[in-house]
């Protein structure tokens, strides 16, 4: 499970004409899901969400969490994140989980965010819609964080 997040000063899904998910200070969460995936993946990657030390403290220093600041999350299901491009110029998804069970670990993750944080300091977007997603990074900061612990690039999985 990998996720996106972006530090942000506000942001907003639209889905059809309707905002789905509004949120002030705090993460936009794009979220991907891969075949392999577990129950387990959402709740650690919900924490370390949560628990990320991004925001400026008194020092002007990235000390203080989204759990510390009081800030909320917009999720989105962003299935893209999974994509490979090592052949050819179209992207294969095929490590990307199924629908399915995509759509239960987002919730799960979801779920587990909404525990830590608050029920209304996490917003979403629509599962398996065309989204429009409006952000103002703040920083900017944008970091990856995968389930496995590691952040930053995907491993070749033929390495492991």
């Amino acid at each position: 499970m990998k996720a996106l997040i972006q530090r942000v000063s506000q942001g907003r899904v639209t889905v059809e004409g309707r905002v789905t998910g509004e949120i002030g200070r705090g993460f936009v969460v794009l979220l991907g899901v891969r075949q392999n995936d577990t129950d387990d993946a959402a709740r650690f990657l919900a924490e370390k969400t949560a628990n990320l030390r991004v925001f400026a403290d008194q020092q002007d220093k990235m000390n203080l969490s989204l759990a510390d600041i009081g800030g909320c999350a917009l999720v989105v299901s962003q299935f893209t994140l999974y994509a490979d491009t090592r052949k050819g110029n179209r992207p294969s998804f095929v490590t990307a989980a199924p629908p399915e069970l995509a759509e239960r670990l987002y919730e799960a993750f979801i779920g587990h965010l909404r525990k830590i944080l608050g029920e209304g300091r996490v917003a979403t977007g629509v599962f398996r819609a065309r989204m429009q997603v409006e952000l103002v990074n703040d920083g900017p900061v944008t970091i990856e964080l995968c389930s496995d612990g590691r952040t930053g690039p995907e491993r070749d999985p033929e390495e492991t």
